[in-house]
């Protein structure tokens, strides 16, 4: 095994790690907010920063007022570990949800990639940057529908295939404009996320009500 250390990114990189030590480092470190990323024998172990977090929090939070907004119900998992032995790959997203598959996973408090679906959405919060490629292991996992962000813009990345295509709209909420959460989102230092919700809520309702 062969490593590689970056004090200035927090970032760990493993090489020919097999997966029982994928697996055994995934329960060792259970609970120490790190981000493991594995594809097939590499695995990359990092932090992320405030404003990672800052972003990824206040994302979510708009999703899920859209969701409210709509009356559409959902199953949020957070950061769970989502990995599959028989393509060697694994990770955390920033925040996930089952949406259309909400019904058939309600209830489950394990999750087996072989037998169960992939989230419906995912987050992926371009701040802190992985050296490997968590965009490849989504679509290896089988994930439709990635939202890219970088703390400014929001790209929209629908699984074609085994790679993923920008989208002009997301196809789980297609009456929302990806502008609108863009532009409510932005005003993270301008105002508090109480705010910034309470006013996105009316915004989608106006939007809904017009559309």
């Amino acid at each position: 095994m062969s490593t590689a250390f970056s004090p200035a990114d927090q970032r760990l990189l493993l090489s020919e790690v097999d997966w029982p030590t994928y697996d055994r480092l995934l329960n060792d470190l259970e609970g120490r907010h790190l981000r493991f990323n594995f594809d097939r024998g590499q695995l990359e172990i990092m932090t992320v920063s405030a404003e990672h977090e800052r972003v990824k929090k206040l994302l979510a939070r708009l999703l899920e007022t859209i969701t409210e907004v709509l009356n559409i119900p959902i199953l949020s998992l957070g950061n769970t570990t989502f990995r599959r032995e028989d393509s060697a790959r694994g990770l955390e997203p920033d925040e996930c949800w089952y949406i259309g598959h909400e019904e058939q996973m309600r209830g489950r408090d394990s999750i087996d990639l072989l037998i169960d679906p992939p989230p419906d959405l995912v987050i992926e919060v371009e701040i802190s940057r992985s050296v490997l490629d968590r965009m490849e292991i989504y679509a290896a996992l089988g994930v439709p529908e990635v939202w890219r962000c970088d703390g400014r813009t929001l790209v929209v990345a629908v699984l074609a295939g085994d790679s993923y295509t920008e989208a002009d709209q997301s196809p789980t909420f297609p009456n929302v404009p990806l502008n609108g959460i863009v532009e409510h989102l932005n005003q993270r230092n301008q105002t508090d996320e109480t705010s910034i919700v309470r006013a996105f809520r009316d915004w989608v309702g106006r939007v809904v009500a017009t559309n």
